[in-house]
């Protein structure tokens, strides 16, 4: 029962994550396309976004490993 729990944080957890980086993405697509000369500022910006984001479902899957025991 511990692994499917685990399982399904991991999951959902990954789910969040690819909404939010899809997002996040989006919107500096749109951003750089209303302000071509902001790219840089912009593309910095989401990427340090991204790798916050995607810090979240790394976490979520160590816990779920520290919590069954494996």
């Amino acid at each position: 029962m511990g692994l499917l729990a685990a399982g399904i944080a991991a999951g959902l957890a990954a789910i969040g994550a690819a909404i939010g980086v899809g997002m996040l993405v989006s919107k500096t697509v749109e951003s750089i396309a209303r302000q071509p000369e902001a790219r840089g500022v912009l593309s910095t910006t989401m990427f340090i976004g991204i790798g916050l984001t995607e810090a979240i479902p790394i976490m979520a899957i160590v816990i779920a490993f520290i919590l069954t025991g494996s």
